[in-house]
């Protein structure tokens, strides 16, 4: 043979990777020669890095698409196999770089495919009540949030989680069991009613060195935990129960008037959060001067009042009723059923400002309704007895005095702040004196 078909021939048998190892006649003796394998170093040109090809032991396989048939536990662990390799691989990758973001986007797929192989969601109730919670598995799965039991952030694409529909305690389902605070709400529903004490702290030693809710030994030196105190409670709280949030102190607001945000643990920052909106402040009760240093709350006091002196004309006129005037006020109910009662949302809104230009805002339009707009409304009003002159008058206006024993209306000026005797109570007595002497005529 000549070196040429030499050459040929070894090339043929030697060289070609795309063969399939069928057998050929050797062009000197006619037995059949098998051929060779490839080798991955020829597939490639150049010997592959090994963390290339881990790379590609883990992601070059077609993870991302379910065959024929069920999925077996090897490909489970094959898939656990590439994500291990796959996060080595990230750590080893320059940082911020391109093919490191490449990576962890393959690795986020990796674990997509391993959950849905898993299938955990089919196991578990779209409902679970635990210690008063009801937890509502939750949908959304590109949100990100934060367990408030293992303080570990939640991972919707990957991970299954619940939130309370009383308290909104949010925890994976993982964490479902392992929870021991029961439910905010069950507590703002018992015990409506704020801790007026401000800070009250009882000390550390009282506590045992232990976190006031779970246990867990802390101190103030950070060793094995630090301890947090919480300005509502006064109490101390690891750095799992306690995140640093901050939170306005009703007890400083009524004292002080002080509206500066402080940390407070998050069972406190839940319950203040639920307690909000409720009126429960009795703010003539708990802190009477407070009205004579805060204008404004003098101010909204008596808007308040006249709206309760306008509310008898609106449950009474048929236009009114079906305007449904009142309620302007449905997220403040309590203004129409008393003025003395406040919730912290209140007292937050009046430092603003914004409380004072909306009921402001309100007490113009049941003053017009009043006053100009229904005719059956304006019948209502009286004429001051003392001086018989002027307009009508309505016991909201500001220039009028009301009789506290029969209500009638007087200018203010002709009253003197209840200095002289009302006419109208006068007659009213003389009929009673009068009633008996009747009654024996007849």
């Amino acid at each position: 043979m000549e070196y040429g078909e030499r050459l040929t021939h070894f090339r043929q048998t030697r060289l070609n990777p795309f063969d399939r190892g069928e057998e050929e006649d050797d062009p000197q003796d006619g037995k059949p020669v098998p051929k060779q394998e490839s080798r991955p170093e020829l597939l490639s040109g150049t010997r592959t890095h090994s963390s290339d090809r881990t790379m590609d032991l883990g992601l070059a396989e077609d993870h991302f698409s379910r065959p024929v048939g069920s999925f077996v536990a090897s490909d489970i662990e094959k898939l656990k196999l590439a994500i291990e390799e796959c996060k080595k691989l990230i750590l080893e990758l320059p940082e911020h770089s391109e093919r490191q973001k490449d990576t962890v986007v393959k690795l986020i797929h990796l674990r997509l495919k391993l959950q849905e192989l898993k299938d955990p969601e089919e196991d578990e109730p779209n409902l679970r009540i635990l210690l008063e919670h009801r937890f509502s598995k939750e949908k959304s799965k590109s949100v990100k949030q934060t367990c408030d039991k293992c303080s570990a952030i939640i991972w919707g694409l990957i991970q299954t989680w619940y939130t309370c529909t009383g308290c909104y305690y949010r925890c994976h389902s993982k964490c479902l069991n392992l929870i021991n605070k029961p439910c905010v709400r069950s507590k703002v529903s018992h015990q409506s009613e704020y801790e007026l004490s401000i800070c009250p702290e009882i000390g550390l030693d009282r506590q045992d060195y232990r976190c006031s809710e779970c246990r867990t030994p802390v101190s103030l030196r950070g060793v094995p935990s630090e301890a947090r105190q919480c300005d509502y409670t006064g109490q101390y709280y690891c750095s799992t129960c306690h995140w640093n949030d901050t939170a306005i102190i009703p007890a400083r607001v009524i004292h002080n008037w002080e509206f500066e945000p402080r940390k407070v643990c998050r069972s406190s920052l839940r319950y203040l959060a639920l307690m909000m909106p409720r009126p429960v402040l009795k703010l003539k009760e708990i802190n009477p001067l407070l009205f004579n240093f805060v204008e404004e709350l003098v101010e909204i006091r008596k808007l308040r009042q006249d709206i309760l002196l306008m509310k008898p004309y609106f449950i009474t006129c048929k236009e009114a009723m079906e305007a449904r005037l009142l309620l302007q006020l449905q997220d403040r109910q309590h203004f129409v059923e008393n003025d003395d009662m406040y919730s912290l949302q209140d007292l937050i809104d009046i430092s603003s400002g914004r409380l004072s230009c909306s009921l402001t805002e309100i007490h113009t339009t049941f003053a017009k309704h009043i006053k100009l707009d229904c005719e059956k409304c304006q019948a209502k009003g009286f004429v001051c007895e003392l001086c018989k002159e002027g307009d009508i008058l309505f016991p909201f206006d500001s220039h009028t005095s009301v009789c506290q024993d029969c209500s009638a209306v007087f200018h203010r000026d002709c009253y003197y702040d209840n200095s002289t005797t009302c006419p109208r109570c006068t007659r009213m007595t003389g009929r009673k004196q009068d009633e008996p002497l009747d009654m024996q005529t007849t």
